[in-house]
């Protein structure tokens, strides 16, 4: 990346952390003359949600020097909204808890706080609120402790998925692999006719993780009625190393099997390797190659069958 590049995207992390801190700072901090500053907010916070925590994860939860954190918790204690003890397993170990004045503290702070976020979405339509919700997950994901096993769920589309498949084959096989128009318009033909047609003996997946969409998958009929399709695998770079591609492969090859088809085709091109290595995995065999440039780029177009 050249220098002014970086110099751009930096300007604009440093813009965006502008405006974050002031939305976020009225709906942490509230009025000046709030009754609890933020760190005192934060640590009733924390309490509400693991009693008895010790000192030592509390600091470290909230990233707090051992000075300050001392004074810190004098203050609630002298306030009578904390309690701190010995642990009865380590003497050196020292926890702290809310009294019941703490909690009701707290409560009161939640609601606040509840009241405050619900404000701000409501500024916004229903669509705007999951544009919004979607972006705060994105930077949670890239910056924040990444969870190893997010939650996999693969379901049938709703309204507006389908539109959704089309574009980010778009987006994402023309930034990666230089793909041109003709390839989303092959993928927009796919998907439509999917659409038009109801059929029981063709299925379409979108996988979504953590409630997220991240991928795709289609099976419907090939060229004649005793060999099944397999069409629009889809993966968002999110889900690459989750195991995504692999459960839908899977699912799909196990619904042509339970709907009567004695084999499956797929179409690929050769420099696609990841999902040729899912493809070779789930017992799929190339049976055709033919070199073409129909999508810009010179391309080996592949066909794989597995019989069952």
């Amino acid at each position: 990346m050249n220098d002014d590049r970086l110099a751009d995207r930096v300007a604009a992390v440093r813009a965006f952390n502008r405006l974050y801190t002031g939305v976020i700072g009225v709906l942490d901090e509230g009025p000046a003359d709030a009754e609890y500053s933020l760190p005192e907010a934060r640590v009733l916070f924390e309490l509400a949600h693991q009693d008895p925590l010790p000192v030592t994860e509390l600091r470290k939860r909230l990233d707090l020097d051992a000075g300050y954190a001392s004074r810190l918790l004098a203050r609630l204690e002298s306030r009578g909204l904390i309690a701190r003890e010995r642990s009865g397993e380590d003497a050196r170990r020292q926890l702290v808890r809310p009294t019941a004045a703490g909690r009701d503290a707290f409560a009161v702070l939640n609601a606040r706080s509840t009241e405050q976020i619900g404000g701000l979405l409501r500024r916004f339509a229903d669509e705007d609120q999951q544009r919004l919700l979607t972006a705060m997950r994105t930077i949670g994901d890239l910056v924040g402790d990444r969870r190893r096993d997010p939650a996999l769920v693969l379901r049938p589309p709703r309204p507006g998925d389908l539109g959704w498949v089309v574009e980010r084959h778009g987006a994402l096989y023309g930034r990666e692999y230089g793909f041109g128009p003709r390839f989303e318009g092959l993928v927009a033909r796919i998907v439509a006719d999917f659409a038009e047609r109801e059929d029981p003996r063709q299925a379409f997946w979108i996988a979504e993780l953590d409630g997220e969409r991240v991928g795709s998958i289609a099976c419907t009929r090939g060229p004649d009625d005793d060999t099944a399709k397999l069409r629009l695998l889809l993966l968002e770079p999110s889900a690459r190393g989750h195991g995504v591609g692999k459960r839908l492969v899977t699912e799909c090859v196990s619904f042509a099997r339970a709907h009567g088809y004695s084999a499956m085709e797929l179409s690929t091109v050769s420099i696609l390797t990841a999902a040729r290595s899912i493809y070779r995995a789930a017992g799929f065999e190339l049976v055709e190659e033919t070199d073409f440039a129909d999508w810009g780029p010179k391309l080996t177009d592949e066909t794989w069958r597995l019989k069952f």
